[in-house]
């Protein structure tokens, strides 16, 4: 046995466990090679709609279920498609069932991230951290609650990133799944909101306006959430000085 192989079985790392994060690369390499990012896109949608709205309306759970699945697959491999697929879901269910379908389906997919990225690299991270790094990852674990919030409230950084980093820092699933699951949500009603108003939008020959987001009435309740999902971590900090 090479010197380097005994320090991989030492480390407690093999390549079986790249596996995983192996096959979600994969997929989205795949979707790019195969061309299907050309199909996915709201022309497609426009298209096709009065079938797709016969589907949903003749196999109501059936459609529902391959809608969640698509969209944690879509998740899970990273493929960005998200806005397109929100706005989707938002037309063939209607504002709440296409959001809450969408909630469901991102949080899966995410959650199957996350255990990827865990299992393959979070306990070798932690081994080679340094204490800067373990410290973060320390402070991080403390509040994850409330950081993962303002993460997914606030989309500061890309949803992948977001769905990989803590992995890497020693979060708990529960703790990410709920977070996950909470903090997406009044995004995701925004954008379900006007897919159910597509087919007005289709029917002018117009383009769906997703700066709405952005508009003070939308964004600043959303940025006030965020802000109250860090009162926990500044009554802390407060506390530990007063003490």
């Amino acid at each position: 046995m090479s010197e380097e192989s005994s320090d991989v079985k030492q480390s407690g790392f093999s390549l079986g466990r790249l596996i995983p994060l192996g096959v979600l690369a994969a997929g989205l390499v795949a979707f790019f090679v195969l061309g299907l990012n050309e199909y996915v896109n709201l022309e497609t949608l426009k298209e096709n709609r009065q079938l797709l709205q016969e589907l949903v309306a003749d196999y109501a759970l059936i459609a529902a279920l391959i809608y969640i699945g698509g969209y944690a697959v879509a998740v899970a491999f990273s493929i960005p498609v998200g806005a397109v697929a929100t706005l989707t879901g938002g037309f063939l269910f209607g504002t709440f069932f296409g959001g809450l379908y969408t909630i469901i389906g991102a949080t899966i997919g995410a959650s199957v991230v996350f255990l990827a990225a865990k299992t393959a690299l979070g306990d070798v991270l932690k081994e080679k951290a340094g204490p800067t790094i373990k410290k973060m990852e320390e402070g991080f674990r403390k509040d994850a609650f409330s950081y993962l919030m303002v993460l997914r409230l606030v989309p500061l950084f890309p949803f992948w990133l977001v769905n990989l980093a803590p992995a890497f820092l020693g979060v708990h699933l529960r703790t990410y799944v709920i977070a996950t699951f909470l903090g997406i949500i009044p995004a995701t009603f925004v954008f379900a909101s006007i897919g159910n108003g597509l087919g007005a939008i289709f029917d002018q020959g117009s383009e769906p306006d997703l700066s709405v987001i952005t508009q003070p009435e939308v964004f600043l309740p959303i940025l006030g959430l965020a802000g109250l999902s860090l009162i926990p971590i500044i009554y802390k900090r407060f506390s530990k000085k007063e003490a």
